[in-house]
């Protein structure tokens, strides 16, 4: 209510003696608003919250005032500001991937632990799959002589996605320190298929480890190997096919990603910048 009252006040501050009555107002005064409020350099998000809330006070005024119309429905909203994705680093990437086995060998629970953690954040970062996709894979879905995946994606959508070496070798190490021979790949110590609150806990554990100052989720994950695709040359249909993104567009967010990557290259290196 106080954001409501706070809008509705803002807005006739910025009218001042031009502002008699809100049954008076039209569409060019809001419009005019707006502009003024872009000007200003405010968030969309700020923007699109006030006039939500006169939006509101018009609605109220039109249902149960008799306002013939609302003069705020025939303004035009900028549209959500579309976030980048936060991804990790190279660097930031690889000191991720050796914490498993930089740790020292837990005092409870079977030995294969660390070999499990490694072999799925490599996966992870080989392949860029959705949680989901790696939970559901089953030793089956693995073929080490062509080092790809078959990956049963959103709409029960099969794909195949090539996996690199280090990942191969990585799941290999962990099928042999745990014996698993058939049936689900990733387990948990019960011999279960292991759950995304365990894949969740896992990255925690191995964050606190590490000098990442940020929270990393399986999808940040997912976000860094696309990136990192790009960034090193791959096309953005490529990448799409190995996302398992029904459209480029999901895709081309990514692209976003490199460039603003590139611009703190440049702002950093060249001397002129």
């Amino acid at each position: 209510m106080r954001n409501y009252s706070a809008a509705l006040k803002k807005y006739a501050e910025w009218r001042g003696a031009g502002f008699v009555n809100w049954r008076d107002e039209t569409g060019d005064d809001f419009r005019g608003y707006l502009y003024e409020l872009m000007k200003l350099g405010l968030k969309r998000s700020t923007i699109r919250l006030r006039f939500a809330a006169l939006r509101s006070f018009y609605k109220y005024l039109v249902l149960r005032r008799g306002l013939a119309s609302s003069p705020v429905a025939e303004v035009q909203m900028p549209k959500p500001e579309r976030s980048l994705p936060v991804v990790l680093s190279v660097k930031q990437m690889d000191e991720l991937l050796d914490m498993p086995l930089k740790c020292e060998a837990p005092t409870k629970g079977p030995q294969w632990l660390k070999y499990r953690d490694a072999a799925i954040l490599e996966l992870f970062y080989s392949s860029g799959l959705r949680i989901s996709e790696l939970l559901g894979l089953d030793v089956k879905h693995v073929d080490f002589v062509d080092e790809i995946v078959k990956v049963v994606g959103k709409g029960r959508k099969e794909r195949m996605v090539p996996v690199g070496g280090a990942a191969m070798r990585a799941i290999q190490k962990y099928r042999q320190e745990a014996a698993v021979t058939n049936g689900a790949l990733f387990r948990s110590i019960r011999g279960t298929r292991i759950t995304q609150q365990a894949v969740d806990q896992m990255l925690k554990k191995y964050l606190k480890m590490s000098g990442i100052p940020f929270g990393v989720s399986p999808h940040k994950l997912r976000h860094s190997f696309a990136t990192h695709m790009l960034d090193a040359g791959a096309d953005l249909r490529s990448v799409q096919e190995l996302l398992g993104h029904a459209s480029l567009s999901t895709t081309q967010i990514y692209t976003h990603v490199t460039k603003e990557r590139l611009k703190t290259v440049y702002d950093e290196a060249h001397p002129r910048a």
